[in-house]
C-alpha cells in the first residue's frame, strides 16, 4: 500500500498475540531462557533452505513433504509468539503433503512447487477450513465460498499451503495513524530482526514469516508498496508483477487499478518460479487498463547473472529515502552492478511524480467503495455488503477494532461519488499518464534505458501504537501507480536493519528486471537471517 502516512496498521488492541509480542521485545529483558530460544531457533535445520534444496531431498527420498511441512509447523510454534506473523495454520496441510508424497512416490511429480509449503496473505481466498478476513473481526468465523484464482493455480501446481499470514488490517487502507502490521485479528507483526521494529506493511505477516525462516516461500498483496515494503524491511525478494499477469480474482480489494498479489521469498529464483506458476490470464479479472503482454511459464529461464553487458540502468534520484547511510549503500549497488556489466546513468529524475501523488488518492478512495462492495456482496458466508457495513461494525466493536487508531480514510472513501464520477475519472486519467506514458515510459525512452533502480525503504522504525508509523520513505508509487513490474532485492543494512533496492521499468519487463536481479544478489548476497534482537544496540 502507499507510504504516504496512509500506509499503516496498529496494534493489538487487547489481543492476546499482542501482548505476548509486546513482553517479548521490551529492551530490559535479556533473561538466559530466551536467549536460549533464540540460539536454537538460529540453528533451524532448514535455515535459508530454496525450493532446489528441498526438491533434491525429496527426490532423493531424504525426506518428504510431511516432514517438511512439519518442521515448518514446529519452527512456527516454538517462535510466532515473538512475531505474530502467522495468523492461522491449515488443519489439512499434512494431509495434503501425504497425498503429494505418495503422487512422488508413484512418479508423479507437478512441477518446481510439488510438496513445497507456502504461507498466503489473509486478504486472500481460500475454499478450506481457514477464514479469509484481511484482519478484520468483522469477517473473523466466516470463509470463503471458493478458492481465489491463485489459489486454484498453486493447488494444481502441488504447492502445499500450510497457512495465512497476518497483515495491516484491510492491507492498511483505514487510517492515517495505525501501525504497520496490525489488524484486531493477529495483533502486531513484528521485525525478525529487531522486535521493537516494524516489520512494514501491509503483507507484513509473509515479510516477517519467510525472512524468519517460518515457511520455504510466500504471497503478499500490493496496492502501494505492500509487497517491496515489507520484503525490503524484513531482508528478502519481493516482486510486484505487471498488473493482469496475476488474478486478482478472490482477493478482497482496494484498488481494481492497482491491486496485485505476487511473490515474497528469500531469493530471487525462487520468486521466479513462483511468478511462472501463477501467471496467467483470468476472464474474471480484466481490469487493468494495460494492454496484455507475453506470460512465461517458467521465469528462471531469464537468471543467467552473466549475460548483462549493454543493459543500461537509470539510477532515480528523486525516489531516494533521505538517509545517508542508505544513499551510501545505493552508491554501492551501483559500483555493483557495473562490475557485473551493467551500464549505470545516474542523476535521473521522474519529474511527473508529484503529479500523479494526489490523483493516486483519489483513485484508490473511489475504487476502495466500489471494490469492496463488490467483494462483500460475493461472500455468501457473511452479512456485510458496503464499505459502510464495515464502518458501523467498527464503530461497534471500537474497543477491540479501534483501540488505537480510526478509520478515517474508511469514512473518507464511504463519501466518495462512484466510478462514474468525473473527479475520479480525470484522475484516474492523470494517474496513469503521469506515471507511464509521462513518467516511465518517457524516463526510459530519454536516456534508453532498460531498467530502473531507487532504494527500496529507509531502516525500520519503533513500532509506535500512539503515533502511528513513522515511514522513512521509499520508491513503490511510480511501478504501483502504473501498473508496472518491481522487484526488491536485499541491498545491505542500516545498523543492523535491511535495506532494499528497487528494479523497476515498463509493463511486461518481468524477464529483464529478474536478470539483472538475479545478477546482482548473485554478485552481493547481502541476504541474512534474522537474529531476533529485542531493540537495536
Amino acid at each position: 500500500m502507499k507510504r504516504r502516512n496512509f500506509v499503516k496498521s496498529t496494534i493489538a488492541g487487547g489481543s492476546a498475540l499482542s501482548m505476548v509480542g509486546l513482553s517479548a521485545c521490551t529492551p530490559s529483558e535479556k533473561s538466559s531462557s530466551k536467549s536460549s530460544e533464540v540460539s536454537v531457533l538460529l540453528d533451524f535445520e532448514f535455515n535459508e533452505f530454496t525450493i532446489d534444496q528441498f526438491q533434491q531431498l525429496m527426490t532423493e527420498g531424504k525426506m518428504s513433504s510431511v516432514a517438511i511441512c512439519q518442521q515448518y509447523l514446529d519452527r512456527i510454534a516454538a517462535l510466532d509468539h515473538l512475531l505474530s506473523s502467522i495468523i492461522e495454520l491449515n488443519p489439512e496441510a499434512l494431509e495434503i503433503a501425504k497425498q503429494l508424497d505418495i503422487e512422488r512416490q508413484k512418479g508423479k511429480v507437478r512441477g518446481p512447487l510439488h510438496g513445497i509449503p507456502i504461507v498466503i496473505k489473509d486478504n486472500i481466498d481460500t475454499d478450506d477450513q481457514m477464514m479469509t478476513t484481511a484482519g478484520s473481526l468483522a469477517l473473523a468465523g466466516t470463509s470463503a465460498p471458493d478458492d481465489a484464482f491463485i489459489v486454484k493455480k498453486l493447488r494444481q501446481a502441488g504447492a502445499v499451503l500450510l497457512g495465512k499470514t497476518n497483515l495491516s488490517e484491510w492491507a492498511n487502507i483505514r487510517s492515517t495513524k495505525s501501525s504497520s502490521g496490525w489488524s484486531g485479528r493477529g495483533g502486531q507483526v513484528r521485525n525478525p530482526f529487531c522486535l521493537d521494529r516494524s516489520s512494514c506493511g501491509s503483507s507484513s505477516g509473509t515479510g516477517a514469516a519467510i525472512s524468519a525462516n517460518l515457511c520455504a516461500i510466500g504471497i503478499g498483496t500490493e496496492t502501494d508498496g505492500s509487497i517491496v515494503c515489507p520484503s525490503g524491511i524484513n531482508g528478502i525478494v519481493g516482486l510486484k508483477p505487471t498488473l493482469g499477469m496475476w488474478s486478482r480474482d478472490g482477493i478482497i480489494p482496494i484498488s481494481h487499478s492497482q491491486d496485485t498479489a505476487g511473490p515474497m521469498c528469500r531469493t530471487v529464483k525462487e520468486a521466479a518460479i513462483l511468478l511462472g506458476a501463477l501467471a496467467g490470464s483470468d476472464t474474471n479479472d480484466a481490469e487493468t487498463h494495460l494492454e496484455e503482454g507475453t506470460i512465461y511459464v517458467d521465469y528462471t529461464r531469464f537468471l543467467d547473472e552473466d549475460v548483462l553487458q549493454g543493459i543500461r540502468v537509470g539510477v532515480v534520484r528523486n525516489m531516494f529515502v533521505s538517509n545517508t547511510d542508505v544513499t551510501a549503500l545505493m552508491e554501492k549497488a551501483m559500483a555493483d552492478l557495473k562490475a557485473v556489466g551493467a551500464e549505470v546513468v545516474d542523476q535521473l529524475e521522474l519529474k511527473s511524480r508529484s503529479e500523479w501523488e494526489e490523483a493516486e488518492w483519489t483513485v484508490l478512495l473511489t475504487e476502495l467503495k466500489a471494490d469492496m462492495a463488490v467483494y462483500l456482496q460475493s461472500r455468501t458466508d457473511q452479512s456485510f455488503r458496503t464499505l459502510a457495513d464495515l464502518i458501523q461494525f467498527n464503530k461497534e466493536h471500537a474497543a477491540q477494532e479501534m483501540p488505537w487508531f480510526g478509520q478515517e480514510i474508511f469514512e473518507q472513501a464511504e463519501q466518495t461519488k462512484g466510478l462514474d464520477d468525473p473527479e475520479y475519472l480525470s484522475a484516474l486519467k492523470t494517474s496513469k499518464e503521469k506515471s507511464r506514458k509521462e513518467g516511465i515510459d518517457q524516463l526510459m525512452d530519454e536516456h534508453q534505458l532498460d531498467v530502473l533502480i531507487a532504494p527500496t525503504n529507509g531502516p525500520s522504525w519503533p513500532i509506535d501504537w500512539v503515533n502511528g508509523d513513522n515511514y522513512t520513505g521509499g520508491s513503490s508509487d511510480a511501478a504501483a501507480v502504473s501498473g508496472y513490474p518491481s522487484i526488491t532485492v536485499p541491498m545491505g543494512f542500516v545498523k543492523g536493519l535491511p535495506i532494499g533496492i528497487s528494479f523497476f521499468g515498463r509493463a511486461w519487463s518481468e524477464p529483464t528486471l529478474l536478470k539483472l536481479a538475479y545478477a546482482y544478489e548473485q554478485k552481493t548476497k547481502h541476504r541474512k537471517s534474522p537474529g531476533f534482537k529485542s531493540t537495536i544496540g
